[in-house]
Order: structure tokens, then sequence, then C-alpha cells
């Protein structure tokens, strides 16, 4: 256990910066995988690897020592390179236009599917990588 506790979260303009910067790179990754397909039902299953890659992802960041140690690194990977990957609108869409097909279990599927493995996938991480536990230091 390190004598100093970790750094408070990233504010300002450069956290700003790092979510802006990790935005734009999540969101181009996640484009590059909706292009990579050829639409249909597997543009809703590359939504759904996405948004359970990212989700998995995400509850496994804080297990990395370098995050732990730069607040803007935790902004710019977290909110800025995931919130841009992952897509909770895309399957929304995906989910209405099932709906709108008349394809209701596939919508519902497509729902259940995504919670479901999307928690999956952040107890996975989590039990992989329990939360760091950070005890309070002596006061200076």
């Amino acid at each position: 256990m390190s004598p100093h506790p970790p750094p408070g979260p990233a504010s300002g303009a450069p956290a700003l910066a790092a979510v802006a910067l990790g935005g734009a790179v999540g969101a181009v990754l996640r484009w590059s995988v909706g292009a990579s397909v050829p639409g249909g039902d597997w543009l809703v299953a590359a939504t759904l690897v996405v948004n359970v890659t990212g989700s998995f992802a995400l509850a496994a960041l804080p297990a990395l020592p370098a995050v732990r140690r730069r607040p803007l690194l935790l902004v710019g990977l977290g909110p800025g390179l995931l919130g841009g990957f992952t897509t909770l609108s895309a399957a929304s869409e995906q989910t209405r236009s099932l709906l709108d097909a008349g394809r209701v279990g596939s919508a519902a599927a497509l729902v259940a599917l995504t919670l479901a493995a999307s928690l999956g996938a952040v107890a996975l991480a989590r039990r992989r990588w329990p939360p760091v536990r950070v005890e309070p230091g002596p006061a200076r």
C-alpha cells in the first residue's frame, strides 16, 4: 500500500481535453466496427459486441495501476474513449428498427442480451480485478 493517497479526480481544461481526445478516438473506433460489417443483423451483432466489450473494459479500467495514478488517463479512457466507443443510442435505434419490422422477439432478445451480457462482462472484470480499496493515509 502506498503511503500517499491516490490523486483526486481530474477536472478543468486538461480533463476536458482528455475526454474530448479519448471520445474522438472511441467514436472513430466505433464507426470502424460498424463500417466493417455488411449491415442488418451483422450490425446488430457488432453493436452488441462493442457494448459488451466496452462494459468489460470500463469495469477493468480501475485495476490498471497507470490509471489509478493518473486521473487524466482515467477520464480520457473511461468517459472519453470507452464512452465514445460504446453506444446505447445505436442499440436503442436497432431495437426500434427491429420493432418496426415486426421482429418483436428479436428486439426483446437484443435488449435482454445487451443488458445480461454487459452486466456479465462487468461482473467478470470485477471478479478478475476486484476494486482496489484505498485506505486513507495519515493526516498531514
